[in-house]
């Protein structure tokens, strides 16, 4: 008889009810009082949600031995199709200047960036899950490192410094969960800080003299320790002149988080808007579909990366919490299947999808209320986008499958 996979019906109920909460709000985003091109596009969303289930059962087929194989032929082809878009890339929306789109005929199909993500974390899972012990060093780090490295360059030549984000947080996330000590993932974390506060001297001053402070506990080889120093005050250096390298949209998304006022008629009028929104929502929102600022048309993207303000202004703070809080429990879900698994590799691919997820809600979230510059990053399940949803689901077949074989019932019950 053929085996039949284990269903693991909390995560996918969870991923289930979160895909319907945002198939209503693409639905209520398009509720505008002049019709556009977004009033019908739920309908699209509807249809990526039924092809991502049916992407993700296909994906819960395979046994985790022969995704902990095709691991390497992923991350491969993920790495060419991101080369290529650097030559055939498009741009969209307020990216348009980016090469992040594939098109065929001068139709935008989709980000392959999106299912880059699953490849890197893939491939990461299978380096970091054959050591017998984890990364003790910078050198013994090398390897992750070249894994994400690549396509995070290729992301950001594109440009696209929110998937690139999403890629740091995976490496980050995946090295904890591989058991590297918090002290050298602060340290190679280190140079990106000094970058950041290097705009300021007396923050970079405090943050250095802390850092020294670590090496020295630490205690990392001579050379290491040399190395890491080094990199924080050649960061602080060229700090400025990463600035003037930068695109100007992405200069004036930096300076409007710092203050929106500053220009509130061009980058700070998302922020601006969205602050409103999500404020003006109250404890239980205006209604599903009458949200003010969404039907006049003043929140920008409201269907994709700011479709989390339109849940504040119709839903309110109630809307908010029951988003958030099945977003925590899938997330918990997913961390319950990482801690079960049988091995390094399912643990460790568990664990980074979830990652993957996370920093996706926590900088879409975080930028809609300017806790964080604007990136153009969308929210799992919420936003509209079908290489997004499909790839979400994909994910969400991948854990089916990673929680079945961790329970060692593999060939028990049918998905």
């Amino acid at each position: 008889m053929k085996a039949r996979v284990a269903t693991d019906w909390p995560l996918v109920l969870l991923a289930l009810s979160l895909s319907s909460f945002g198939v209503s709000m693409v639905f209520s985003a398009g509720q505008t009082d002049v019709p556009t091109l977004v009033t019908h596009l739920w309908h699209n969303q509807l249809a990526w949600v039924a092809l991502g289930i049916a992407a993700a059962y296909l994906a819960s087929r395979p046994s985790v031995r022969f995704l902990d194989w095709a691991a390497t032929p992923a991350y491969a082809g993920a790495c060419v199709v991101l080369l290529i878009l650097l030559f055939v890339g498009k741009g969209a929306g307020t990216a348009a200047s980016t090469k992040s789109w594939l098109a065929i005929g001068g139709m935008r199909i989709g980000q392959p960036s999106e299912l880059a993500k699953i490849a890197v974390v893939l491939m990461l899972a299978k380096v970091l899950g054959a050591r017998k012990q984890p990364p003790k060093s910078l050198i013994d780090l090398w390897q992750p490192a070249l894994v994400v490295g690549v396509p995070w360059l290729l992301i950001m030549l594109q440009p696209d410094l929110g998937t690139g984000i999403v890629f740091v947080g995976i490496f980050f996330a995946m090295l904890f969960w591989s058991g590297v000590s918090w002290p050298l993932l602060v340290l190679v974390a280190s140079p990106a800080v000094s970058l950041v506060l290097a705009f300021s001297t007396g923050l970079w001053g405090a943050w250095f003299l802390l850092l020294l402070g670590l090496v020295l506990w630490y205690k990392p080889y001579i050379v290491e320790g040399v190395l890491i120093v080094s990199a924080n005050v050649v960061m602080g250096v060229v700090a400025p002149i990463v600035w003037e390298k930068l695109n100007p949209y992405q200069q004036r998304r930096l300076l409007v988080f710092l203050d929106p006022s500053t220009d509130p008629q061009r980058s700070g009028y998302h922020v601006i808007q969205s602050q409103v929104a999500i404020g003006s929502g109250g404890w239980l929102g205006k209604g599903f579909t009458l949200g003010t600022q969404k039907r006049l048309a003043f929140l920008p993207a409201q269907h994709t990366d700011f479709i989390f303000p339109v849940v504040g202004e119709e839903l309110g703070f109630i809307g908010v919490t029951v988003a958030l809080t099945l977003f925590l429990l899938l997330f918990l879900r997913c961390v319950r299947i990482a801690a079960r698994s049988a091995d390094p590799f399912s643990s460790l691919l568990a664990f980074g999808l979830v990652s993957t997820w996370f920093v996706h809600v926590l900088v879409n979230v975080g930028m809609t209320l300017n806790l964080m510059p604007i990136t153009g990053i969308p929210l799992p399940f919420f936003s509209y986008g079908g290489s997004f949803m499909l790839a979400c689901w994909l994910g969400v077949g991948i854990l089916v499958r990673l929680s079945a074989e961790g329970r060692g019932r593999a060939d028990s019950l049918v998905i």
